[in-house]
């Protein structure tokens, strides 16, 4: 594991996480993720820390509802969120970490188009 720090654009949210240090990073084609260039590094909740910037969070849904898009209501920017697939876990935006970082990821294409599918296989259950 190695500790990472990360944020918005603007420093309104600042975060630091502990994450694997040779991560998979989910690169999902479905059309949030793919207009963002989100790219997912799963972090556990108890591996996360908000450093600052809660007030700073608007949420935005969509589809299923269940995952919890976090922007910087100043800068727009998505630099961590609740996501669909991992209830359990928060999603970093690789792109968002500082880039003193030392994270060496491998990526993983993430069918987010046929999203049940791509769970399933993520899983191992398909």
């Amino acid at each position: 594991m190695t500790n990472v720090k990360g944020g918005c654009h603007c420093g309104a949210v600042r975060f630091e996480a502990s994450v694997e240090a040779s991560p998979q990073l989910l690169d999902c084609n479905c059309s949030i993720c793919a207009r963002t260039g989100f790219l997912h590094l799963i972090a556990e909740h108890q591996h996360f820390t908000l450093l600052k910037g809660e007030d700073a969070l608007t949420s935005y849904k969509f589809g299923s509802g269940q995952a919890d898009h976090l922007f910087c209501k100043h800068c727009g920017v998505k630099s961590f969120y609740q996501p669909r697939s991992h209830p359990d876990c928060w999603s970093i935006n690789y792109n968002c970490l500082d880039q003193d970082h030392g994270v060496q990821p491998t990526i993983v294409k993430f069918d987010g188009q046929n999203w049940e599918e791509a769970k399933a296989a993520l899983n191992g259950t398909k």
